[in-house]
């Protein structure tokens, strides 16, 4: 990569703020975005985690490292690979670079093609440039959901085991 353009990149994520997360993603939606989150849970046994940062560490960014990358250590450290059926989804934005991940552990992976995951997030893509963070963001959980509850349904009679917290993150 040039320099300017690296130089460019270090700007914008520097430059990109907790103001912008706050304006992104108010208070309110995070709490609507939280019990979102619940409510899915409750039909099936998959776990689904929200993270937004505004920007990548300096430490991606001296390495030119892509949002995926960042997105899969968030995984990872996040524990949505540690479930008890390996059905995680990490739904990852980062404001700076206007980058969506979606990160699925092996159960819900080997079952859902790229093409969906990829589509999903065009879609939420979409709605965030028109600034509908909510409706994004709302829609891509219902998407998650419908896949979580197709291949993973909540047996009935099985109380929902929530093994990570709904709450999304915000770095």
């Amino acid at each position: 990569m040039a320099l300017f353009a690296r130089l460019a990149r270090i700007w914008r994520h520097r430059w990109t703020d907790e103001a912008d997360l706050r304006r992104a993603l108010p208070a309110d939606l995070l709490d609507r975005l939280t019990h979102r989150v619940s409510a899915s849970e409750k039909r099936h046994t998959g776990e689904i985690r929200i993270c937004v940062e505004a920007g990548l560490p300096l430490s991606y960014l001296w390495r030119d490292a892509p949002a995926r990358e960042r997105a899969i250590m968030l995984f990872g450290k996040l524990r949505v690979w540690d479930t008890e059926h390996n059905n995680g989804v990490l739904i990852y934005l980062l404001l700076a670079e206007h980058a969506i991940e979606i990160v699925a552990d092996r159960g819900i992976d080997a079952r859902v093609d790229d093409a969906q995951w990829a589509a999903l997030a065009q879609r939420m893509g979409a709605a965030f440039r028109e600034g509908r963070f909510e409706d994004g963001l709302t829609q891509a959980l219902e998407e998650v959901s419908a896949l979580l509850v197709a291949h993973f349904p909540l047996a009935e009679g099985h109380a929902d085991s929530n093994e990570l917290p709904d709450a999304p993150v915000v770095l």
